[in-house]
């Protein structure tokens, strides 16, 4: 399918592994200049050369006030900006400390936040836009070993639900995608964490997963990060016009309702 794409311009956050990753590249091969974003320049280097195509590496962390300042100030334009930055880590709610509270917020919430300040305004005067958040099913199902890392899904669900409201009649959306576990480094690890047999082969970890903390998946396994951005490059084309201010998941059927 042709997703009318070429010509355009992306930000993805957070792109040199994973989901980022996955979208950056499929990005590009409907034919848009994708700026990557990551704070080690050998990964963006790597992930460059991965993506292929015209891909535009940039050191900054938008995490920081001073990495999305860096960002702005390398790429003061986009036509599409996936936040896609985020981190999560397993806790017992007792233990999480105030500075974790805050660590996560400013990563995964205040990143997309800041760009979006920037980049969203000159959507609306251009008329065209896409701003698209990756938050979580753990937005509307906050599991009860992250807490932190729900609370912060949900605040992503609320601020693009927020801005989508300032798009009345304009050709600019806002959206978020909602992933449920995705394959990745890191999921292997924090499947480890969680689990009580740390060392079952990973087949079996991720089965004892999905039967003993993540019940409700409809697909029991954990999602491709391709699968992902294939939805998020449909939500970043012309054909999605009509497709706003939604939340769309990905995440294998966890969620169990039907709005």
């Amino acid at each position: 399918m042709d997703l009318k794409l070429l010509g355009k311009s992306a930000i993805v956050t957070g792109s040199t592994a994973g989901i980022g990753l996955a979208i950056a590249k499929r990005l590009a091969e409907e034919g848009v200049a994708v700026t990557i974003t990551g704070r080690n320049q050998a990964k963006l280097d790597a992930a460059a050369a991965e993506i292929g195509g015209t891909v535009h590496p940039v050191l900054a962390d938008p995490a920081t006030a001073q990495g999305a300042a860096a960002l702005i100030a390398a790429v003061p334009d986009t036509d599409i900006l996936v936040n896609n930055l985020g981190i999560y880590e397993a806790k017992d709610f007792a233990d999480i400390s105030d500075e974790d509270w805050h660590h996560l917020f400013e990563v995964n919430v205040v990143s997309g936040a800041r760009l979006s300040r920037h980049y969203f305004p000159r959507m609306l005067e251009k008329n065209w836009g896409r701003v698209i958040f990756i938050a979580s099913e753990s937005g509307l199902l906050p599991p009860a070993e992250m807490i932190h890392y729900g609370m912060t899904k949900s605040a992503q669900l609320s601020i693009s639900r927020g801005l989508a409201e300032h798009t009345r009649g304009t050709g600019v959306t806002v959206n978020s995608v909602l992933p449920g576990p995705t394959r990745s480094e890191g999921i292997v690890d924090f499947i480890r964490s969680v689990v009580e047999d740390k060392d079952a082969p990973e087949a079996e970890r991720e089965a004892e997963f999905f039967t003993k903390l993540r019940p409700l998946s409809l697909i029991k396994r954990l999602i491709e990060a391709d699968e992902v951005g294939a939805m998020v490059a449909y939500l970043a084309s012309p054909l999605a016009a009509a497709t706003n201010g939604a939340a769309l998941r990905v995440e294998g059927g966890m969620v169990p309702t039907i709005a």
